[in-house]
């Protein structure tokens, strides 16, 4: 036995993450409070990112969307993460060795870095946003990583549920070959 997997069943089996995933209300009202946030804090970073192309809300300065949409993209994030962290650890077994669970959350942290890479350049320089010429070359680089980067990471968040991982009882059955020369003999 591994030790991620030891670790990812003392985790699971907490009485927290227990009562949660046993829960008939409260793990479907986290499931749906995880999804309502991810529609609303991605739709803010995708209207963030689309002005900052210069595709929509060209009227409006690109600061001011930043401006206007970072509270609401910070508390929709965190309740998304909470909400994240309660389904995973309730959970942790049948996801710590899910590729796509693993992937969702390293593409989770190129988030992060993706937000302390363009975070002076372009987030928190709203002069340059605002430039006549339109948003510099650094903030359309950063808003098309950006939904390069959240349509990778909602995309594995949905195929984390189609994985069924190895079957450690399958056995490797020897191949009938009278019955496949007579299924090709028709």
């Amino acid at each position: 036995m591994s030790p991620y997997y030891q670790i990812a069943q003392a985790v699971q089996d907490t009485s927290f993450f227990t009562a949660v995933r046993e829960s008939a209300l409260i793990y479907p009202i986290i499931l749906s409070t995880h999804l309502s946030m991810i529609a609303i804090f991605g739709g803010l970073i995708l209207l963030t990112d689309l002005r900052l192309l210069g595709v929509t809300l060209t009227g409006v300065p690109a600061s001011d969307i930043v401006r206007w949409t970072r509270p609401l993209k910070w508390v929709g994030f965190l309740i998304m993460i909470t909400c994240g962290i309660l389904l995973g650890g309730a959970k942790l077994l049948t996801y710590y060795d899910n590729p796509y669970f693993i992937l969702k959350l390293s593409l989770l942290g190129c988030v992060g870095i993706h937000a302390l890479v363009f975070r002076k350049s372009v987030y928190w320089n709203p002069q340059a946003l605002d430039d006549p010429k339109g948003p510099p070359r650094a903030a359309k680089v950063a808003a098309c990583l950006s939904m390069v980067l959240w349509v990778a990471i909602l995309s594995n968040g949905r195929w984390i549920a189609y994985w069924e991982g190895a079957d450690p009882n399958a056995s490797i059955r020897p191949v009938n070959v009278e019955l496949v020369a007579r299924l090709t003999n028709r």
